[in-house]
């Protein structure tokens, strides 16, 4: 990809301009072939790395400020890395702001809020808001970053049903848009930019701090039960059918994986095909093993992992690996799931379909997730009541094959499937879909977006990401 510059030398920058850089930031600079380049802009999906022509390894808002007037004045788009669990593109040609190093957090136990700078992670939030007996709107895999997860909308598997999505409880953003100005984002300050920016991904500038709501939970029943593969149709009706006598108060999802033969899993799971049903419950243990009573009887178990948990115990609910991977995802809505549906799914992915595919999840929403907040956002999937995404683990060589697996299974749920979709779900391929990115989001709040876009970003400096084209 090549960069236009004023000065005509074909998008390389020239040594003074990075020189220049590298003296007005105090975090470092690094250009391809650089001693920790490549450990720069490392990501969790392997398959999906960062090549920028210049990193900047931010230490604090006034090195996001300085790095994103430097690349304004050099013509360089800019991509912005935390946890790097969700990379769109690999930023070839421009400027990657790494944000690790911005790891300031402070929990306000009387306001109940958290204010978290950008290289912040949920394993970080969570044992420190535990403490004063608070806890955040985290999701499935507690290791993601904190403000990407948040921006995306953020759906948690425990508290989801009853609060709502984590963007739906942010108080205020610190934002370096890209005229390369610090703002101070709030409903009441610019509250335009405060509904894009919470559901519009990273589209609107560099997050530097968030602060958002936490609630006072402590703990939870919940956890996961194994079920053999072989039962998926068994498992699967009983859960569509108790799923609508369940109260905002219990969170459920289902995954059917073909696990790999690891030592970290416990031997009755170790090469296994297995049907893994989460739960997360906040009311008393007692309530909610009479509660799971019917799922426990739809079939013999492998595992059951169901119990009383402290709330920092929330990543057990879904047990979502943690060390990076090569992998390649895609991911649906569905408007509903009936009986065909749930035949068609049992076909897709059940034991006599032929899947290869180490995961396919069908995570139920409803409740808080359908109610538009007491401040509006621009979240994409409020209202559809569930969201399936397929997972397979494997090197760029076998792209080709694994991406076909996965049209296969979410191709063969089309009859079901909503046109908006879950941000945090798309996968680069989804991302990169200019169409596509307009139909997740439906075309009034899209148009609603771009128009805010136009505003803050008319160069569409932002666009290694979810791309909301400036109208």
């Amino acid at each position: 990809m090549s960069v236009d510059r004023r000065d005509g030398t074909n998008g390389k920058l020239a040594a003074e301009d990075v020189a220049a850089l590298r003296r007005s930031v105090a975090g470092p600079v690094l250009e391809p072939g650089a001693e920790g380049y490549g450990e720069e802009c490392a990501t969790y999906n392997l398959t999906c790395g960062f090549r920028p022509a210049v990193v900047v390894g931010a230490t604090s808002e006034q090195d996001v400020v300085e790095a994103v007037r430097f690349a304004g004045r050099h013509g360089l788009g800019v991509a912005v890395k935390s946890a790097a669990h969700q990379v769109v593109l690999a930023a070839e040609g421009g400027l990657l702001i790494t944000t690790g190093r911005m790891r300031g957090l402070v929990v306000d136990e009387r306001e109940r809020t958290v204010r978290a700078e950008p290289g912040v992670r949920w394993t970080d939030v969570i044992p420190r808001a535990a403490e004063h007996g608070l806890a955040p709107i985290v999701g499935s895999a507690p290791d993601v970053g904190v403000v990407g997860y948040t921006l995306g909308g953020g759906q948690s598997p425990l508290l989801g049903r009853s609060l709502g999505y984590a963007a739906d409880h942010v108080r205020r953003v610190n934002l370096v848009t890209a005229d390369g100005e610090l703002r101070r984002v709030t409903a009441e300050s610019e509250p335009d930019l405060f509904w894009a920016v919470r559901g519009g991904k990273g589209n609107f500038g560099v997050v530097t701090e968030i602060e958002f709501d936490v609630f006072p939970v402590t703990r939870f029943y919940g956890g996961g039960i194994y079920f053999p593969g072989e039962h998926l149709a068994d498992v699967l009706q009983a859960w569509r059918a108790w799923l609508p006598r369940m109260g905002e108060d219990m969170t459920s999802s289902l995954g059917v994986q073909r696990l790999p033969d690891v030592p970290v899993l416990p031997e009755p799971l170790r090469g296994a095909f297995v049907v893994h049903l989460r739960v997360g419950y906040l009311g008393p243990a007692e309530q909610g093993a009479e509660l799971l009573a019917p799922l426990r009887a739809s079939a013999p178990a492998l595992l059951d992992l169901v119990g009383e948990k402290p709330f920092t115990a929330i990543g057990e609910i879904h047990m979502d690996p943690v060390d990076p991977m090569p992998y390649f995802d895609r991911s649906v809505c569905l408007e509903e799931f009936d009986e065909k549906a749930l035949e068609a799914f049992v076909d897709l992915t059940g034991p006599e379909s032929g899947c290869t595919l180490a995961n396919v999840e069908i995570r139920a929403l409803g409740g808080a997730f359908d109610r538009e907040p007491a401040v509006p956002n621009a979240v994409s999937s409020r209202g559809l009541p569930y969201v399936v995404f397929g997972f397979a683990v494997g090197a760029p060589d076998m792209a080709a094959r694994l991406r076909g697996e996965l049209g296969r299974v979410m191709d063969g749920l089309s009859p079901w499937a909503a046109q908006r979709n879950m941000v945090n779900f798309l996968s680069p391929d989804e991302a990169t879909d200019a169409e596509g990115v307009r139909q997740v989001y439906g075309p009034e709040r899209y148009d609603r977006l771009a128009a805010v876009k136009t505003v803050y970003d008319p160069a569409n400096v932002f666009r290694f990401n979810h791309n909301i084209t400036p109208a």
